[in-house]
């Protein structure tokens, strides 16, 4: 099996921009998949569906976990190009400390495509430093929440405590972003508190319960993802108040256990990330491979969780 490494341009593919390594129609390929963790149902829908999909077309995967360290993925993806991989998946932990190992992969004949986290372009650029990002428009997530939040006020004024994901994440940058720009247009809908609990569910549940006694007048949790929703949750029913209810709850992924809360009336609005990138991901490694051109960004479908669709959308939730 062999994997051009040299950077001659294919006709009509993102090579024309004379950057990225090429790589040649083979009928399977060794590829890399750098994870961040797997400590969340919605990492193990992700790496199921890369696994899955690599395990359909016969393609050799070779998978990494980060398990919620940047050093380690750093790590990881070098010893996937010392493996001499044809091409390399990563969902980057952290932008900025991730960029580097981009480059070296590419230096090595390597293309990258970026998954479900990108990298900003001060540090790597789509076309140049890697094919291209695969993933949910998390700016996007974040103001469908608001919208939702806003109409469903129903003349209450609503004091917001944001649950932020991992400092630094695109998912954490870009949702917190379009939460808060929407909100903005609706005063006097405040955040009255905004603070990193890095997407864990028992960080979560922490950071709400000591939340929740500085700032008694909050009545909306609006947690990144959702286990920190869950979390809340929890700490809601600690403070002997109803979540839903007293204090409602909304959250950005759509698992089954926080469809579920939904159908229960203790979440009151999810809008999902879709995690089945496996599909979508070796389509565009075979494309490429083709000489077909890549933008920036391939955006997933997201759908939504609310009390009237969340029954339907059980079944089919990761």
């Amino acid at each position: 099996m062999q994997r051009s490494a040299n950077c001659a341009l294919l006709a009509g593919s993102v090579l024309a921009k004379g950057m990225l390594p090429s790589l040649t129609q083979q009928a399977t390929y060794r590829v890399g998949f750098a994870q961040t963790e797997s400590d969340n149902p919605w990492r193990v829908a992700q790496t199921a569906s890369m696994k899955d999909e690599a395990k359909r077309l016969g393609f050799d995967l070779s998978y990494t976990d980060a398990q919620g360290s940047t050093a380690k993925q750093v790590a990881d993806v070098r010893s996937l190009i010392a493996k001499r991989v044809d091409v390399l998946f990563l969902s980057p932990r952290e932008d900025k400390a991730l960029a580097p190992v981009v480059k070296e992969a590419r230096d090595a004949g390597i293309p990258v495509i970026l998954l479900d986290r990108t990298i900003n372009a001060q540090y790597a650029v789509p076309g140049r430093d890697y094919l291209t990002f695969i993933g949910s428009d998390f700016v996007k997530e974040g103001g469908r929440v608001a919208t939702w939040l806003v109409n469903n006020a129903r003349g209450k004024k609503l004091n917001i405590i944001e649950l932020e994901g991992t400092v630094g994440a695109t998912p954490t940058i870009d949702r917190k972003r379009g939460f808060d720009w929407v909100l903005a247009q609706y005063p006097p809908h405040k955040i009255v508190v905004s603070q990193s609990a890095d997407f864990s569910r028992d960080k979560g549940r922490q950071l709400t319960e000591l939340l929740l006694e500085k700032y008694p007048e909050a009545n909306v949790i609006y947690a990144h993802n959702d286990e920190m929703a869950i979390g809340a949750v929890a700490a809601i029913e600690a403070a002997g108040k109803k979540p839903g209810k007293d204090i409602m709850v909304l959250s950005i992924d759509g698992g089954k256990e926080a469809v579920k809360l939904v159908l229960d009336g203790k979440i009151n609005y999810v809008v999902e990330c879709n995690p089945r990138f496996g599909p979508e991901a070796f389509k565009t490694l075979q494309g490429y491979a083709k000489g077909k051109s890549y933008g920036d960004k391939i955006v997933n479908q997201d759908r939504d969780y609310t009390p009237q669709t969340a029954k339907a959308g059980l079944s089919s939730a990761y």
